[in-house]
């Protein structure tokens, strides 16, 4: 199976979590990887600057209207909620939060399941919230894959709780086991 987005949800203990795992994705990942992050609404917030620090791959803030492309890290912006469209770019919305988020991880991983269809593959990783429960259930009403960070190592266990507690998670992944996942999987879908 090629499998042609990766959507990632984080909240507290976040950043950390995500620079992990892009510190350790090889330079050739080619598979989309998008992500929400719970974050301030600051404009000075270095969030894309710091995570691109740890990457080989290209990190940026989704653009309304951009093209995704392969081999790209793609964060939603501050106090915007993060949708593919069916032509496969992105849209900006301003809408209310959801679970007191803006951006909202299930908003973002429902329209890549929309979208992707069983060639999405969905991540909730640390976190103080119950946002990404729903999310992940359309990732697996949709034949994609669910993966949830192992909760004893989580920072904030409270995200991938609620997602283990609601939903039927493929896999439960401490971030090193996620790393050699997500390389394996890309070597499958170039393959």
């Amino acid at each position: 199976m090629r499998y042609e987005v990766i959507v990632i949800g984080a909240s507290a203990g976040g950043l950390t979590a995500i620079g992990y795992l892009l510190e350790h994705l090889p330079a050739d990942f080619t598979i989309p990887i998008i992500v929400v992050q719970h974050r301030s609404k600051d404009p000075k917030d270095l969030l894309e600057e710091l995570l691109q620090s740890k990457s080989k791959i290209k990190v940026k803030q989704a653009d309304e209207k951009e093209k995704i492309q392969p081999g790209v890290v793609y964060i939603a912006p501050p106090d915007y909620h993060l949708l593919i469209e069916r032509d496969r770019t992105f849209s900006l919305t301003s809408d209310e939060p959801v679970r007191f988020s803006r951006p909202s991880i299930d908003v973002l991983f429902e329209s890549a399941a929309e979208v992707y269809r069983n060639k999405s593959v969905g991540i909730i990783l640390t976190g103080a919230n119950n946002d990404g429960v729903a999310g992940l259930a359309a990732i697996i009403r949709e034949d994609g894959i669910a993966i949830v960070q192992n909760p004893e190592e989580a920072e904030i266990q409270v995200m991938p709780l609620a997602s283990l507690a609601a939903n039927k998670i493929h896999h439960i992944f401490t971030l090193d086991q996620l790393r050699a996942f997500l390389v394996k999987l890309n070597k499958s879908s170039n393959g």
